[in-house]
């Protein structure tokens, strides 16, 4: 059991990446300014097949009122395990993570969100399970082709995913949830020492679209920080160091039904009297 005097040690540590460095050598220069060469825009492809997916969104009915949308947004615990189409996955990926076009030859991508510097450091993994035209398994997204490809088919998910998100068992009856890489060099190349806080924003960024195009769809979901990283590092293949998972998002199909069920989460609330 962590001692007080540990405790207040890795909060003072894990405080110390919200703050802006300052106090450097005024001589830094990151391997950008270095001309060094710059690291790939995306990972490249896994597997030596991938899946197509469609763009057709004008066929689903979205939500176009966008302060309704913004209104509506919350998290969704509650899932009705119905089928996901292809269509609305697609949808989430590209509101989320597409590539609208590139700047320069090949210097950055210009995204569906915002991203310090245009780096963009994140790769997207995904269990899916109960998606239209998908067998179950585990998936990685191209966003330069709007692909995704199967990394492993395993008809049984629900066990990794709530021992991948710290027990919570919840989340393993969503459609597909969205695991969070970060390719460190991708930023660390261009903005050296100081690459890391803002990373935390753009994940933010990253997520809000997931949660507003679900919401525009009638799908929820819920971000989730409490990430077991190694489990989810081995099973999608990652080395740990470099490239590491630390962010995930459940996205499923939910019901105005289960409104009750989601304030269940929240019963400690009136149970002790906050």
């Amino acid at each position: 059991m962590l001692t007080e005097k540990e405790i207040k040690e890795l909060m003072k540590k894990g405080r110390q990446i919200m703050h802006p460095i300052e106090d450097y050598d005024k001589d830094y220069k990151t391997d950008q300014e270095l001309k060094k060469p710059q690291p790939p825009l995306v990972k490249a492809a896994m597997c030596e097949t991938s899946i197509a997916l469609p763009m057709n969104f004008e066929d689903l009915y979205i939500d176009n009122d966008f302060l309704h949308v913004i209104n509506s947004r919350q998290s969704h615990r509650v899932f009705t395990q119905e089928k996901m189409s292809l269509l609305e996955l697609s949808y989430l990926l590209w509101c989320s993570q597409g590539v609208k076009e590139i700047r320069g030859k090949s210097y950055a991508t210009l995204r569906t969100v915002p991203g310090g510097g245009a780096r963009h450091p994140f790769e997207v993994y995904m269990t899916i399970q109960n998606v239209e035209g998908l067998s179950n398994g585990y998936y990685h997204y191209l966003p330069m082709k709007h692909r995704i490809e199967c990394l492993k088919e395993k008809e049984e998910l629900k066990g990794f995913i709530s021992e991948s998100l710290e027990g919570q068992i919840w989340a393993a009856k969503a459609n597909v949830v969205f695991y969070y890489s970060f390719v460190c060099y991708r930023a660390e190349w261009r903005y050296g020492i100081y690459a890391h806080r803002m990373n935390m924003a753009d994940a933010g960024h990253v997520t809000e679209n997931v949660y507003l195009s679900a919401t525009s769809i009638g799908l929820g979901g819920c971000a989730i920080g409490a990430v077991v990283g190694s489990l989810c590092d081995k099973e999608f293949g990652l080395d740990g160091e470099e490239e590491f998972v630390f962010y995930a998002m459940p996205v499923g199909t939910i019901s105005v039904k289960d409104k009750d069920r989601e304030k269940d989460f929240y019963k400690f609330v009136e149970e002790e009297g906050l």
